[in-house]
């Protein structure tokens, strides 16, 4: 009978200390819905007339452990502010999107009717 009295000691006590676990309350989920962007129509810059001649930029050296990057040169922009209709835009270093290594530069080209238009650079 004495090695049963440790067992029937042990078996109350663990009932006791089962009693003290708290169940974690359930995790709520959460889902949130963001909508897809918005697809931007391309912004079309136009000018009266022709922007200035282009600047003369030296281009720095790249910047040091950059990678590998491309010299997207500067252009004029259009402002259509008087007195200062043109800004210009300086050149700057870029990495390319993978698998692309050319960069075509933007340029201005007169339309049709007389006016000027932006078109975009684009990787190649």
């Amino acid at each position: 009978m004495s090695r049963m009295t440790p067992a029937l000691l042990v078996a109350p006590a663990l009932f006791a200390l089962s009693a003290c676990v708290r169940e974690a309350p359930p995790r709520e989920t959460q889902v949130i819905v963001q909508p897809p962007p918005q697809q931007m129509q391309p912004v079309v810059a136009m000018a009266p007339g022709p922007p200035p001649p282009p600047h003369s930029e030296l281009v720095p050296p790249p910047p040091p452990g950059a990678g590998p990057v491309v010299w997207q040169p500067g252009h004029w922009q259009y402002t259509g502010t008087p007195g200062r209709d043109w800004a210009w835009q300086p050149g700057q270093y870029v990495q390319p999107p993978y698998g692309q290594t050319t960069w075509i530069p933007g340029h201005w080209a007169q339309q049709p009717n007389g006016a000027w238009t932006w078109v975009e650079g684009h990787w190649a």
